[in-house]
Formats: structure tokens, sequence, C-alpha cells
């Protein structure tokens, strides 16, 4: 069955018929699983071709140096129109607090505009090779979490937008925003430029390592200890070192003390804090823990003791991230025999904004199942290393993922870094999002695309200016609509 939200690239696989390409003509192909070439070797997917040789076939249709192309279709819709359109079926209250972080910079606005920004990579050139994308790939979305036995781990950590799709709209994305946030940082245009093109080289130069490495290696390759000096981002050991120190700390544990007071029986419950938390109604809060049913049929079974230790105690509604203000979020409190808190966090799953604009792209859409599911899916497809109490679960009608809340999370803010760190912030998150890219695509198939020079690297750098610069001019038409009121914005919230 189709994930919802998903979608179904144009090249499928083909599991073949076996015969000459079997083992001494004994073993027939077997669905799953890839069918050999003639050196015995894994074919691409719906050819009798290496995946390299596929690779380097697409440059003839798609040449590398055509990414620096953008061209806006005439229908595009402008800042304010594409902000309330993605607004709709939001907490109307809430419309004003996501406007307000997008004005805040052009980075901000970025980061609440993927589907826009979807709308407009419909214009570009895609080679048609499909990956578990995020679809949300900007700088920010990067960050450390722990792992199921306390140590910390960086990758990609929001998937809202998750779908398969074409894997350059993420690396394109990521490109953009390093540029953006460049500009925030202060850093020069040459500056700004150079970390996208780090960006890319780097994208472009692991995957040349996945592809050589043996697939399981190639599977969990790139251990964050290694992380650094595979990318030469030594320039952020201590920015990083910060941040791991104060990810130690943010803990669920820590939230709910400072969130949270007793009660008169001995429990504890949330205050109020509004406008990002704030009590709900008894019949919403039954509503929402009642939905955490379902989410244990989602967990893996060897979490399910491990949750049963636990006791709901209370629900509040919370305020999150800019893209996400005003989807419906709550964060639900646990405690364990000794009082230790535990906090899940079980947040609206919306359709992927990047769902209208994949079949102008070569993309057949799916229909959607459960848009909770599509988002924990797509993340452990992305991730080495994902939460151990991911699930989902429906509340009222709504699809809903859940996953644990304040586990040891820790971001770097790009749009924060000195100048001569945002190229190193670069290389690291592109090197990132190879890795997950590698987990649904065969990174033979994009490496051998890429190449080994740099002309791919200067073409999506050039792409990213040039979008950068659109970015910048969508934020003054936003900035300009709320000061002349057509559009309502609560700011610094």
């Amino acid at each position: 069955m189709s994930e919802a939200g998903t979608v179904t690239p144009v090249q499928r696989p083909e599991s073949g018929d076996g015969g000459a390409d079997s083992s001494h003509g004994r073993i027939p192909a077997v669905a799953g699983f890839a069918r050999r070439t003639a050196d015995g070797t894994a074919a691409a997917p719906g050819t009798a071709r290496s995946p390299k040789a596929e690779g380097k076939a697409l440059r003839d249709r798609i040449p590398r140096s055509s990414h620096d192309s953008l061209v806006l279709a005439v229908e595009r819709p402008g800042a304010v129109q594409a902000v309330e359109e993605s607004s709709r079926g939001r907490v109307p209250e809430l419309t004003p607090i996501r406007v307000g972080r997008m004005t805040a910079t052009p980075f901000a606005f970025l980061r609440g505009s993927a589907g826009l920004m979807a709308h407009d990579l419909v214009g570009t050139p895609v080679t048609g090779v499909g990956a578990q994308i995020c679809g949300d790939a900007h700088a920010a979305n990067f960050g450390l979490y722990g792992d199921a036995r306390g140590r910390l781990v960086m990758d990609l950590n929001d998937f809202d937008e998750t779908v398969v799709g074409p894997w350059e709209w993420d690396l394109k994305r990521l490109a953009v925003s390093l540029v953006l946030a460049g500009r925030v940082a202060g850093a020069d245009e040459n500056v700004c430029r150079a970390a996208a093109f780090d960006t890319v080289g780097a994208y472009r130069r692991t995957m040349r390592l996945l592809a050589k490495l043996p697939s399981l290696d190639a599977w969990n390759a790139i251990a964050d200890e290694e992380l650094v000096s595979h990318t030469d981002a030594r320039d952020l050991l201590g920015t990083l070192e910060r941040v791991s120190a104060k990810a130690r700390n943010n803990t669920s544990a820590r939230f709910a003390a400072k969130a949270t007071e007793e009660c008169g029986d001995g429990g504890r419950r949330f205050v109020d804090a509004p406008p990002v938390l704030r009590r709900v109604p008894d019949a919403e809060a039954a509503a929402v823990a009642s939905a955490l049913a379902e989410y244990l049929a989602t967990v893996s079974e060897d979490r399910l003791p491990l949750l049963a230790r636990y006791a709901i105690q209370d629900v509040a509604f919370r305020v999150v991230g800019t893209g996400s203000v005003g989807t419906r979020s709550y964060v639900v409190l646990l405690l364990d025999h000794r009082g230790e808190a535990l906090v899940l966090q079980v947040k609206e799953a919306r359709a992927s904004a990047l769902v209208p604009h994949l079949p102008a792209a070569g993309f057949a859409v799916a229909d959607a199942e459960h848009e909770g599911r599509r988002v924990v899916l797509g993340q452990k497809r992305m991730q080495v290393v994902s939460d151990i109490l991911l699930g989902w679960t429906t509340v009222d009608g709504r699809p809903f993922q859940v996953r644990q809340f304040r586990n040891r999370k820790g971001s770097v803010d790009p749009a924060a870094l000195a100048p001569d760190q945002v190229d190193d912030y670069g290389r690291m998150t592109g090197a990132l999002l190879a890795r997950a890219h590698a987990h649904s695509a065969d990174p033979r198939l994009i490496a051998g695309y890429c190449g080994k020079n740099e002309e791919f690297d200067e073409a999506v750098a050039g792409f990213a200016v040039t979008y950068a610069d659109r970015t910048e001019a969508d934020h003054e038409e936003l900035l300009a609509a709320v000061k002349n009121g057509r559009i309502a914005a609560e700011l610094g919230v």
C-alpha cells in the first residue's frame, strides 16, 4: 500500500525475470532485490546498466550546468497570497504569530514558505531520480538529538513535508538557505555564494564516497565523530561543543520542572504561559490522551513495556516552529513510579506542501492514508538513528505524529554564525543530506550524475544566489503588507 502523501517516481524499479543475469542460471531474480548485471553486480532500477553508468547517461538529457536556471511561472502567487493559502486549516488565532515570525528575516521567510519554493522548483531541471526527501531541508532543520543510549546524534530533524520526490529539490533549498543565513549573519556576497557552492560540493563528494562503500557500510556511514573532519568543518568545533552541552540538558524532565506545578493529589499539571503554552479544556485533553491508545499500536512492540511504566498526567497546547505555527500541537506529561517526567509531543500532521507540485515534476502522487504515518516512516527512512518512541495517531479525525519532546535536542542557528563558519556549516549539512538521500536512492546513481568536477556545484550555487534574491523580494512584500495592515502579524513571539 502506498504511504500517505508519498509519490511514485516515473521510473519504477523492475525485479527482472531471471535467466541470463542469474548466478549460473540457478537463482531467479527475486522481487524486492536488485537484478544483476553481466559482471554480477546490481543493476540500476529499470535498466541493465550499472547505476553509475545510468547516472552519467542522465547528463545527456539534463546537463549539470542547467541547474543554475530559474524560470518563475506567470501565475506564481505573491508572498502574501502564498502565506494566506498555507494558513488554511490552521488555528486562525495563531496565524499572526506565524506571519510575525516569517517577517523577522528573509531566512525566516524561507523557513515558512516550503510550498512557495516547491511551486518555483517545478520550473527547474530534475533528473527524474526519486528519493525520500525532507521537503524542507533548510539549514535550520538540522540539529542534535539523543539516541536510545543518550549519545548525541546530528542529522536532519524535521520531516513535516517529507515525500518521495526529486533529490535536487532538497539540495537546492539547502543551498539557498545557506546564502540567506550568510546574508543575515553579515557575510559578504562572495562568502554567501561560497557557502552554497561548498554545500553542494560536500553533498556531491559524500555521495561519491558512499557509492564506493559496501552497501551496509554506506547505510551507516559518516559517524558523528568523523563528520567534522570529513567536511573540514573545524571552525565549527567550538560552536558544536556549546550546542552539545546545552542539548544534554534539554530534556523532558527539565521542561516539566519549568512548565508544570504540583497538584494537590501529588501529581503535576502544566502552567499557562501564553501565547506559547496554554492549558486546554478537559474534553480536549481527554481526546488527546485517549488517542495515545491508537499511538501504542504504531510503536515498536519492544517499547511498550517502557511506556506502560508511565501514567498520563496532563495535556497542554504548545505553539511550535515557524512553518508549523498554527498547526495543532500538544504536549502530554507522563510520570513514572518515581515522579520522573517524560513528555510526548502530539503534533498535527498536515499534507506535505510539496504534494500539489510533484506531478509537474514527473512524480505521481499516491492517495493519502495517514499523514502522521507518512511523517514517521519518512523520518525513519532518512535518519541513521531515530527517536525510539516515534508513532502516530488520530485526534478528532485529524492525523498526528507522536514523538519525544525535548529529547536532548540542540541546534545551530545558521543565521547567527560568524561569517567564516557559514561555509563550514554548509559542508556539514550537505554531507548529512547526502547520507539521508542515500538511504532511499542509490548513491551510485546520483554520484554518477554529479560526477567528479565542480560543474554541478557551480550551477546550483548560481541558482541559490538567484533564488535568495527572489526570497528577499518576497520577504519585503510580506513586510509591506504587515505595515499597511493587509495581513496581521504578532511580532516577537
